[in-house]
């Protein structure tokens, strides 16, 4: 077994499209609408499907937004420096909720970044 995907709801599928390929790098990697079911999702990733996970973004048709709950945390990826990739992150655009440093209580250095429609990414860097 292999975890194969997080599939998240959006609302505005080709605004996080750009989010994820433009401003934090991934690939789309395969995009399907689904008419009778009245929803289009989209897969991005670092890499294909076959070498690893991805994310699914799933966009219902007539769903502009969702509340976030309370139980989904956050999404993670290594970056080789985590204070660069913020400065990165923002000059195309992104928005930076905890700027670059050492955790908590801890010696690694992470960050945070949110997408458009309010989920996390934790950036952690992996040297």
């Amino acid at each position: 077994m292999r975890l194969l995907h997080t599939m998240l709801r959006v609302g505005d599928l080709d605004r996080s499209i750009k989010f994820y390929t433009e401003v934090l790098g991934m690939r789309l990697l395969r995009r399907h609408d689904y008419p009778e079911g009245k929803f289009t999702l989209a897969f991005i990733g670092y890499q294909d499907e076959s070498a690893g996970a991805v994310i699914e973004l799933t966009h219902n048709w007539g769903v502009g937004s969702y509340e976030m709950g309370n139980a989904f945390g956050h999404i993670a990826l290594a970056v080789p420096d985590a204070y660069r990739a913020c400065d990165e992150i923002r000059a195309r655009g992104g928005n930076v909720v905890r700027e670059a440093g050492p955790m908590k209580h801890g010696t690694t250095v992470i960050a945070f970044v949110e997408d458009p429609d309010g989920y996390k990414i934790e950036l952690i860097q992996h040297a």
